[in-house]
């Protein structure tokens, strides 16, 4: 899996049709799946994000976890996390999971980071969606299968 985590002040999510899904305080998790990924690696993943030291404290180091501030999390799929620029103008993305088995992990993630206490929304799985934030610091990370 492939995360970029960011810590925002707001984010939202539109997709049409459905009603908005926001976040005040917290993260934003892009999330790419990659085809060797499993439950574990999302279960895994949700904890780091979870406990993931950005926020900062009363002496303006990142000492504080999305569980310290009780923040929230946005959880997008982007698939476009996978892909590949090396070669000519268009990215190869047949690094990224078939759909069938990436939104059941995207779905697992969410779940698992919910299960550690965090309020998490959600985009919709191969929707359009528009997500608006506001990058709060800025502060992004990547996280991915590897940590």
């Amino acid at each position: 899996m492939r995360i970029l985590l960011q810590r925002v002040s707001q984010a939202k999510v539109s997709v049409a049709g459905e009603p908005d899904r926001s976040v005040g305080r917290g993260l934003l998790a892009l999330v790419g799946v990659g085809p060797e990924d499993d439950e574990a690696t999302a279960r895994r993943l949700a904890e780091k994000t979870a406990t993931l030291r950005v926020f900062e404290n009363e002496a303006g180091k990142f000492d504080r976890s999305l569980l310290d501030v009780g923040g929230g999390a946005l959880v997008v799929s982007q698939f476009t996390l996978y892909g590949d620029a090396r070669k000519g103008r268009r990215p190869d993305f047949t690094g990224a999971a078939r759909p069938e088995k990436a939104e059941p992990l995207v779905r697992a993630y969410a779940e698992a980071l919910a299960g550690q206490g965090v309020a998490v929304q959600t985009g919709t799985f191969g929707a359009h969606m528009d997500v608006a934030l506001v990058n709060d610091g800025p502060v992004t990370i990547w996280l991915d299968s590897a940590c």
